[in-house]
């Protein structure tokens, strides 16, 4: 199972970093964790370096919008656990340790244990703005990979979740979203 979440990490000096990803869950654990990072990446020199990483389970899409969109500000507190940060809107979160490496060349698996959860409210669900934000997002993340026909044709499907459900945090991330789109296919042309 894939899990959309935002993960923090640290770097040496204790800089924060945050990133949406999607975290592999095997079916058999409810303690280990697949943390995929494309290389280059910060999310992967951070967890090499300090072995650590928070998963944060959080509903305001404009975070993982933001994150795609040069909008990496968000508040954080301090981890319990482990020396590092959570994000302060997460619902839930979980500290893991790096415990062992598959090496690949584009794209190794992180192998992590969780040493600490903590929940802080329900999650209710996300409506189709909020999987309309989410699914646009991982599009932008794929935008050197993709023919425009197809971002366009992704796009117009997204798009009347958006109109449908959306309220103001999910017009936001959406806007956000949109504008890297739009620069794009215009510089495609």
């Amino acid at each position: 199972m894939i899990q959309e979440t935002i993960v923090t990490t640290q770097n040496s000096l204790g800089v924060a970093h945050i990133a949406p990803m999607g975290i592999h869950i095997p079916h058999e654990s409810q303690n280990e964790f697949i943390i995929l990072p494309f290389r280059p990446s910060t999310t992967l020199n951070n967890l090499l370096d300090n072995k650590t990483a928070v998963i944060n389970y959080c509903d305001d899409v404009r975070v993982f919008a933001g994150c795609l969109t040069g909008r990496r500000e968000w508040p954080l507190k301090p981890a319990e656990k482990i020396n590092g940060q959570v994000l302060a809107c997460a619902l839930a979160h979980t500290e893991v340790e790096l415990v062992r490496i598959e090496e690949d060349a584009t794209r190794p698996k992180l192998f992590c244990k969780a040493l600490h959860s903590a929940n802080r409210a329900p999650f209710a669900g996300f409506n189709r703005a909020q999987y309309s934000v989410l699914e646009a997002a991982i599009l932008i993340s794929r935008l050197d990979r993709l023919p425009p026909e197809k971002i366009q044709t992704e796009i117009d499907y997204l798009r009347i979740g958006v109109e449908k459900t959306a309220g103001e945090r999910e017009l936001e991330a959406w806007a956000w979203l949109m504008t890297v789109i739009e620069n794009y296919l215009g510089n495609q042309a």
